[in-house]
This record gives C-alpha cells, structure tokens and sequence, in this order.
C-alpha cells in the first residue's frame, strides 16, 4: 500500500518514447453504434457478438478473504472514468465538477501524457487503463498496443513497462475490455506482477463473470479491488442517474463502492450536475487508493 500512496511528483518530469498511438475507441468511424463504446451493457451476461458484460464476478473465481463489516455511518464512492487520454478538454470539464475523480488512461492515446500530467496537477488520481483482449478479437477492434493472449510472458512484460514509461504517474491500473484475457490466470499472472514490482495496484473492471484478476491479485499479494457498477451503458440522464443511484445504494450497504463511466458528452452533462448532490445524501467521493484493499 505504502508504494503506490507515496509516488514521487519527480516521476512527472519522465521522457519516454511514445508508443504507436491508437485510435480510441470513442471516435471510430469504421466500428458500428454497437461497438463504439467499450462500457458494459446493462445485462447481468455477456450479450452474443458483444464484449459487454455488467454483472458480477462468479463467485467460483472469489478469493477466500474475512468479510469486512459495513462502518456505522460511512458511505464511500469512488468514480473511476475510463478511456481518458483522447482530449485535454474531457480531462478539464470533468476537473471543473471539483469533487474527488479518477481518471483510467488509455496509453498511447493522443493526449495520453498531457491528461495524466493534468491530472496530477489537479490531485486526480491517474490509473492505467490497461487494453486487454477481448473475447470477440480480433472482429472486435483493440489498441494496436494492447495485451494480447498469444504474446509471450516477455512481451507482455515489455509493453507493461512501456505502459508505465509513458504514465509514471499511475498508482494503480484496471482493464480496458479483457474479457478474454482476464479470465487467463497465468497471463494474468505475469500482468500483475509488473504492477506489483512497480508499487501499483489493481481495479478489476469485471467484463467477465470469469474473470481470474482478484484471484490471483490475492494469491501474489497485490493490494486490488472491484467495480460495482458501470454507470453509462447508455447514453441518456435518466440511466445514468439510476446506475449512480445504485452505486450510491450499494456504497450504503457496504461503506463502499467503485463506479465506472467513460467521458461521454452526456456522462460529463450529468456527473456535472449529480455528484456535487451526493454530499448531501450523506455519500463521500473520494479517491481510488481510499478504497483499495491491501492483501
């Protein structure tokens, strides 16, 4: 835990090669309405033809762990946004809602760098968002610099590394997609150990029930953690206020919970206009490392 708390504001000052920029997968003109956003469904199963999935983890790929009673009286949330790294104007209009967020950055995207400089700057929290094999690639499109189930151990460690050349100010990662490759325990294995050499930790976005990420995170001893809720599947005010209603209900129940959104213009429209509300209702926002559970 201590390591990814006391990063060092020098590793800002880090030049690196940049790596093959991809197209983000918000802006593709070549990928069909379907495919356009890499957000889960609101299904508790993967739709066919679909990477999407919203529901939970089986309870099979649970790590054995003591059941953390819920605090009397608190209720935190932390909101994760994903796919960050297209537009230093997304980065700003969400830093302008001035309540704790975090950003989960793409790396190789156009402004990869620049957001997550930003983002320090504001004391956002940065994670890497890791591009991760989906189960439909490769008819469904991922990052040219992605993780990919038939590289080797090695390569997969080098573009670990190259990942966090180009973000040094990531304190932890999650998943982008990786629905195939996240329920590959040995794969997994060899991506969490780079995160675990460099004091980082691990949010499991969960875009399959089978997922092996917790388990294995517990069996190396990585400090990790869970999505609840992803809050904009579709793209209209009234869903995305019920998921956050949800996330909001289970932060409640639990003391805490982890939300998942992307930088939609509507998203940003709306967490602008609810999340300054929750204070009231008695919920906390707070940062990522607040919530992560060391092992």
């Amino acid at each position: 835990m201590q390591h990814y708390l006391q990063k060092s504001s020098q590793q800002n000052k880090t030049t690196v090669q940049q790596l093959p920029v991809p197209q983000s997968p918000r802006s593709s003109s070549t990928l069909s309405p379907s495919t356009q956003k890499p957000a889960e469904v609101a299904t508790s199963q993967t739709q066919p033809g679909t990477d999407y999935y919203s529901g939970d983890i089986h309870p099979a790929q649970l790590p054995p762990q003591t059941v953390q009673r819920p605090t009397a009286g608190r209720a935190e949330l932390a909101i994760i946004i994903d796919d960050m790294g297209s537009s230093l104007q997304e980065a700003r209009s969400l830093a302008a809602i001035g309540v704790p967020i975090n950003f989960a950055i793409i790396p190789g995207l156009r402004h990869d760098r620049e957001v997550a400089l930003f983002a320090t700057g504001q004391g956002i929290e940065v994670l890497l968002h890791m591009p991760m094999q989906p189960k439909e690639y490769p008819q469904r499109r991922l990052e040219s610099n992605g993780l990919l189930l038939e590289q080797s151990d090695d390569e997969l460690r080098s573009r670990m590394r190259g990942y966090l050349e180009l973000l040094p100010q990531a304190v932890g990662a999650n998943n982008h997609m990786g629905s195939g490759f996240t329920e590959n325990a040995d794969k997994m294995r060899v991506v969490l150990n780079v995160l675990k050499e460099h004091g980082l930790f691990f949010v499991d976005s969960i875009t399959t029930p089978k997922t092996t990420g917790l388990k294995v995170a517990a069996e190396i001893k990585l400090a990790s953690a869970r999505r609840d809720v992803f809050l904009d599947n579709e793209q209209n005010e009234e869903y995305i206020r019920g998921q956050l209603n949800q996330a909001v209900a289970r932060a409640r129940k639990n003391s805490r919970a982890i939300a998942i959104c992307h930088p939609h213009p509507v998203t940003v429209a709306t967490l602008t206009k609810a999340l300054p509300e929750l204070q009231s209702k008695g919920i906390t926002l707070v940062k990522i490392t607040r919530l992560i559970t060391a092992q």
